[in-house]
């Protein structure tokens, strides 16, 4: 199995399955001499990690990280900086009925068609536990943003529609984001997403969501042209997202319903400052940040290991149904939040590692 590294003048390989012994990650390309706080590192995985309520997989891991490389006396070495999580709390007999079946919509079948061998228990490779390798090389990336001069940069997310259920956008409070198992910015939409929720859990289904992300105080000028565009990388990024099936910026696909008129954001000298009297391209003009806030969602289906049967075919090529037991997420959208702050975070520091780059002292 190839490309399991993403990145270009900063790097990330993520190794290990889901029912593994452990998961990990090298982050390759990290300047020297940065002081890396793994108490930060460990803040932004227990954001992501399993258990944390009834609205999540009862799959108990701690998540804690570990610094096997990299850093030495609390600071960055400038030699790959590596990771390791230990899984401990695998149950892969929940797995055993199904070992000889494919769960649809998920990747058993693809992966079995293409590599002959693949780890049933969990999904391997296709699980959202490798996610927390992702968060963690994320974590890290807003460290090297905070010591560079666009240390203002500021990245927040947040749960805006679970199922038909949307948030009204006026009420976005972003202290509470944080403060509630669904990642809402809307505190009027907890408890109907908590019956939502618990009513698909109830009859054996789940859920998909949308994920909106901001990124405030962005500097002008940051992206590449054509091949490397800012927002071609950041999809890219977020679409490697297991489970992610679709993703727009600024006014998306709504634009369609707007003309050439309406649909530009125009431009003013006020105060002798450019400015922008709307965002309808999300941040992004060409490619290259224009130096408003960065916007865009994603959407990620519902959880495809579902208690419900659903019709399927076994390795045998024989029609059978599927009934996947066993601790799974009835809207792993709801998790998805920190993984896409922590992928924002990774093309960001990138470009900022590119753009410096170009730099003659």
């Amino acid at each position: 199995m190839s490309h399991n590294t993403f990145g270009n003048l900063l790097k990330f390989t993520t190794w290990g399955e889901s029912h593994g012994e452990a998961i990990g990650c090298v982050v390759d390309g990290f300047p020297a001499n940065i002081k890396i706080d793994v108490k930060y590192i460990q803040k932004k995985l227990d954001l992501r990690k399993p258990g944390q309520s009834k609205f999540t997989t009862q799959r108990n891991e701690d998540d804690k990280i570990k610094i096997l490389s990299g850093v030495f006396e609390g600071k960055s070495t400038g030699s790959p900086i590596s990771f390791i999580i230990y899984n401990t709390d695998q149950k892969s007999k929940d797995y055993s009925d199904i070992k000889n079946k494919f769960r649809p919509g998920h990747a058993d079948y693809t992966y079995w068609s293409k590599y002959k061998n693949y780890d049933y228990r969990g999904g391997g490779r296709s699980s959202a536990r490798e996610t927390a390798m992702r968060v963690a090389a994320g974590a890290i990336s807003e460290i090297l943003i905070q010591n560079s001069k666009y240390k203002k940069i500021k990245i927040e997310s947040a749960v805006i529609q679970i199922g038909s259920e949307k948030i009204d956008g006026s009420m976005w409070d972003s202290k509470i984001i944080n403060k509630n198992p669904f990642f809402s910015p809307d505190k009027k939409m907890i408890p109907i997403w908590e019956k939502l929720i618990l009513d698909h859990r109830k009859k054996g289904s789940s859920l998909g969501a949308i994920i909106e992300v901001r990124v405030s105080n962005m500097p002008v000028n940051i992206g590449e042209p054509i091949y490397q565009k800012l927002d071609s990388e950041l999809s890219k990024a977020i679409m490697s997202i297991n489970a992610v099936k679709g993703i727009e910026f600024g006014a998306g696909f709504n634009i369609v319903e707007q003309d050439g008129l309406t649909s530009s954001d125009k431009m003013e000298i006020k105060k002798n400052k450019i400015n922008f009297l709307t965002n309808n391209s999300g941040g992004i003009l060409g490619g290259i940040s224009s130096g408003q806030d960065i916007v865009f969602r994603y959407v990620v289906k519902p959880t495809s290991s579902v208690l419900a049967k659903k019709e399927t075919i076994s390795k045998n090529k024989k029609n059978t149904t599927i009934s996947t037991k066993g601790r799974h997420d009835p809207c792993v959208g709801i998790r998805a939040v920190p993984v896409g702050i922590a992928m924002t975070a990774f093309v960001l520091a990138d470009f900022i590692m590119i753009d410096n780059s170009k730099k003659i002292n």
